[in-house]
């Protein structure tokens, strides 16, 4: 069953799509400082996750996007705006793809191409091996982040991460995202777009999505924040909402 975490009351509906290691309530202290009377948003979780964790899925971008697709028509939303982080990144161009004209615009943070992610053997073992071991886990968004953040922080999203997914659901959508490639699908798109790349993010960041993102939609602006890695609305919350409700706004 489709369901999301609601926040706000305003007339702009959007659906947030959160990372690998997030979920609906893994969006750091965004949350706390959106725009409640112009904004509705709706975080919603993938299978395996969060408030749907028992639900058993493929776990492919396109269930993502049927779900979410779904999960506006239940909230009675004809057309929408999307934020995804990550790999949500990657589902909200899958969302685009499946339903055009139902998207407004769209904000991707620090987000997967639609082409996916190419490993190297060292990084393919450290990332597969995250599902079933948490030191991974933690080596990744230490990693992400520029090794420069507290250990504590780290812990927290680790455990936030095994919290709340399935170590199952977890390892499938490893394959979703690095090697799914839609690239063709979404090419030429014109929805205004708003790319988020971190500062200190040595994978997703500024350079990935020059070479993506800005090839693949003529009509996305890239900004770069200062000061975060790859997770803007934890490191830097405030900054992060306001560019992407600047965005939303215009």
């Amino acid at each position: 069953m489709a369901t999301a975490v609601q926040v706000g009351s305003g007339d702009q509906k959007v659906i947030c799509l959160h990372g690998w290691f997030g979920s609906s309530t893994g969006w750091g202290g965004f949350v706390d400082v959106i725009d409640t009377e112009r904004f509705t948003y709706a975080f919603a979780d993938y299978r395996g996750y969060g408030q749907r964790k028992d639900e058993i899925g493929d776990y492919s971008m396109s269930e993502i996007s049927a779900d979410v697709l779904a999960l506006a028509d239940a909230l009675g939303w004809d057309s929408f705006d999307l934020v995804g982080h990550s790999m949500g990144g990657m589902a909200v161009q899958r969302v685009l793809a499946d339903a055009p004209d139902r998207v407004r615009r769209v904000v991707a943070v620090s987000p997967v191409p639609a082409g996916g992610v190419p490993f190297d053997e060292q990084g393919w073992a450290l990332f597969s091996g995250a599902a079933e071991n948490d030191e991974n886990r933690a080596a990744i968004i230490d990693l992400t982040t520029g090794n420069r953040l507290t250990r504590t922080w780290i812990e927290q999203m680790v455990e936030h991460s095994v919290k709340e997914s399935t170590r199952e659901a977890f390892g499938a959508y490893l394959e979703a995202w690095a090697k799914s490639d839609f690239t063709e699908e979404i090419r030429g798109n014109q929805v205004p777009m708003l790319v988020l790349a971190g500062e200190h993010d040595p994978a997703l960041g500024e350079a990935t999505c020059k070479a993506t993102f800005m090839q693949h939609y003529p009509n996305a602006t890239l900004e770069v924040m200062p000061n975060a890695g790859h997770y803007a609305m934890f490191e830097t919350p405030v900054a992060f909402a306001t560019s992407v409700e600047r965005f939303l706004s215009a």
